[in-house]
């Protein structure tokens, strides 16, 4: 049975994952996206400078997954963590001082290095500490700091726009460092590994794979289907629809309180009914959202899927990790890998479909639609993937 000080030190542990993933992924990465349109305004690059430096972002996060494990194994998980929180602060203080393109995309580089390696080995670090039956649960509340960052892009950043674009920047390192500050203790020590008794069988070993292979692709799947609505969904209403600029901040707002519930709602629901079933249910429910988008002109059935779609990009991240503990149960090591593997294919996927997608837009005359319908597909894919994983199984079955 858990004591008072077990429990105490697995929500420190949990805090610190907490503040990790908010600082160098919910900031780090979403606060961008409102400074924008400032940031063209205020002359600091031309246009076509600032979208390129978004993009640095998602490129120094590929960098970062590859990157995670290696620094990890050098100088230990906990040193790591705590150097990519600083860096991330950093590079917002950084960037508060635009000297020049290439001053800036290298820091919003090294703010996307952070973020990926923190995605790789946060979660990793912390979980070992959790209870089995609470792992779920604590993954969703690690990860709810990247819904956190996508609510504070709609809120605190127009709030800290009021002082001006330098303020901003120095803001929001500001945010960081004192995060980085208050979780700096609450990272627990690196748990020892439990290595698997035995060697499993070479049918056992094929089954492993097979379903590490499905998740891969279900997860690329993913990081495809959530791009259009995380990238257009405000120029969606605000254009697209005709809403305008006012309704269209409400839009990413909702959006924001839906990427704060998603990964507590979906870990609970994983520790609950199982990883597999909730991401089957989390993909339907979105395919079901981005219909509603597509055909319905109604607000509030439109604030209504926002809320759901909005619930996605951070939600599925536990689901995936609670997978990828359940397929590799008590090999932390080989658990370990895999998520880091999963987290560089997420990443090469979500930034080839962003480039993608905006080639597609400009390409069909701003056809938000096109780009819904695209996503939708992807996410289809993945849960018809699931179909041919039960129809495989059967045969292998009867010959068992």
């Amino acid at each position: 049975m858990d004591t008072v000080e077990d429990r105490g030190a697995t929500a420190r542990a949990i805090f610190a994952g907490l503040c990790a993933s908010l600082v160098g992924i919910g900031l780090a990465r979403f606060a961008y996206t409102p400074l924008i349109p400032p940031m063209i305004e205020a002359h600091w690059f031309a246009a076509k400078d600032v979208i390129y430096l978004g993009a640095a972002n998602l490129v120094g996060y590929l960098i970062g997954a590859l990157m995670g494990r290696p620094l990890a194994r050098r100088y230990g998980a906990r040193r790591t963590l705590r150097a990519m929180m600083l860096l991330a602060s950093a590079a917002f203080f950084a960037c508060a001082f635009p000297l020049s393109v290439t001053w800036f995309f290298g820091w919003r580089l090294m703010s996307g290095i952070a973020g990926g390696i923190i995605m790789v080995l946060a979660a990793m670090t912390v979980l070992p500490h959790v209870p089995a039956h609470r792992k779920g649960m604590a993954s969703g509340a690690i990860f709810l700091g990247i819904g956190l960052g996508i609510a504070a892009s709609g809120t605190l950043v127009p709030l800290l726009l009021d002082l001006g674009m330098r303020a901003t920047w120095l803001g929001l390192g500001g945010l960081s460092l004192l995060l980085s500050v208050a979780s700096w203790a609450c990272w627990p020590h690196a748990a020892h590994a439990h290595v698997p008794v035995g060697e499993p069988s070479a049918a056992a070993q094929a089954a492993v794979r097979f379903d590490l292979n499905l998740l891969y692709l279900q997860y690329a799947l993913m990081a495809v289907g959530l791009v259009p609505m995380m990238v257009f969904l405000v120029d969606y209403v605000a254009r697209g629809l005709g809403w305008g600029t006012h309704t269209a901040a409400l839009f990413w707002i909702v959006y924001g309180v839906g990427a704060i519930a998603g990964p507590m709602v979906y870990g609970a629901l994983s520790d609950r009914i199982g990883a597999a079933p909730t991401s089957h249910l989390t993909i339907w429910l979105q395919v079901g959202a981005i219909a509603l988008m597509m055909f319905s002109t109604n607000h509030m059935v439109l604030l209504a899927a926002t809320l759901v779609i909005g619930s996605f990009p951070p939600g599925i991240v536990p689901i995936t990790l609670s997978r990828v503990q359940r397929i590799l149960e008590g090999d932390a090591h080989a658990q370990n890998v895999v998520w880091s593997k999963a987290t560089t294919v997420f990443a090469l996927f979500q930034a080839l479909a962003g480039y993608t997608y905006s080639y597609v837009f400009a390409h069909s005359g701003g056809n938000h639609r096109l780009l819904m319908g695209i996503g939708a597909g992807a996410l289809v894919i993945a849960l018809l993937a699931d179909g041919v994983k039960k129809a495989l199984a059967k045969p292998r079955a009867a010959l068992l």
